[in-house]
């Protein structure tokens, strides 16, 4: 039987043994912890976004956004439903709970976004639909720059750059800020079109119609099949000026008469900056 004294100090020896073992057992696990600057984690977030060229914010939110938006809210385990309108571009976010698998909650918004695309206007893009994914943010940025306009930037960048860097080992996507690619810019003169009584719609019908390239069926000989194209792309600016449009009184319009055709780049969207020059 122990005395007063003996417990007193038998509790505070066994304390010390015991917090002495778990700083060993610490020191001992600590070399074998595994460590990971991205670790992977499944965000309940799956984005829906859209493009809508040339639409003003509120068209965009009537025409597309809504529209996305009573399709999904129909998908159980939602717990937050957001979305943004802006000129061109609507982005859907939706929520789930924790307890929803992720995959299963991306293939129910995708089953109903499909239900709603034909009741989107016929300009709109397919819906990209996508699960938030830490592993997507960019970790790299590298600038391309140089005595070369913006035009040919972007070629270079494009044509050599971007493949070396999408063919190395665990790169998902390689995007282009401040690009500037090639276009032929068709300006056409409001006061021709007036006065050949046309509008802006049918010179625009008339591009999509004849500058494209289709498929012309097979011809067939006695042992060989043959695959036609039709080229009807114009590769140079000065092509299109024979472009007809329409024919008035028997004498054809072409796209020349009502426009200026210059080969020039798209509108630049982004902008990109290394030490005040163009990258």
């Amino acid at each position: 039987m122990y005395g007063l004294s003996e417990i007193c100090v038998r509790r505070p020896v066994l304390a010390s043994m015991l917090v002495l073992a778990f700083v060993v057992a610490g020191l001992v696990a600590f070399p074998k912890l595994g460590i990971d600057r991205f670790p992977k984690t499944d965000l309940p977030t799956v984005n829906v976004s859209t493009n809508y060229r040339g639409a003003s914010a509120v068209e965009v939110e009537s025409e597309v956004t809504r529209v996305i938006e009573n399709a999904v809210a129909g998908v159980a385990g939602i717990d937050e439903l957001r979305s943004y309108s802006s000129d061109g571009r609507s982005w859907v976010l939706v929520t789930f709970n924790l307890n929803r698998p992720i995959d299963a909650a991306v293939q129910d918004v995708r089953d109903a976004v499909s239900g709603v695309v034909r009741s989107l206007p016929p300009d709109v893009d397919p819906p990209v639909i996508r699960k938030s994914d830490l592993d997507s943010s960019p970790i790299l940025t590298l600038a391309v720059s140089g005595p070369r306009s913006a035009r040919e930037l972007y070629f270079l960048a494009d044509r050599y750059v971007r493949g070396l860097l999408e063919s190395s080992p665990g790169v998902g996507e390689v995007s282009i800020g401040g690009a500037a690619p090639r276009a032929i810019q068709v300006t056409v003169d409001r006061h021709q079109l007036a006065a050949h009584g046309l509008s802006i719609l049918q010179v625009r019908d008339a591009l999509r119609r004849q500058n494209v390239d289709v498929p012309a069926g097979r011809v067939e000989e006695e042992t060989v099949e043959r695959s036609l194209r039709t080229l009807g792309r114009f590769p140079a600016a000065e092509q299109f000026v024979d472009l007809v449009v329409d024919t008035r009184s028997g004498h054809p319009v072409r796209l020349g008469d009502l426009a200026e055709i210059t080969d020039g780049t798209k509108e630049v969207r982004t902008l990109s900056r290394l030490a005040g020059q163009p990258t």
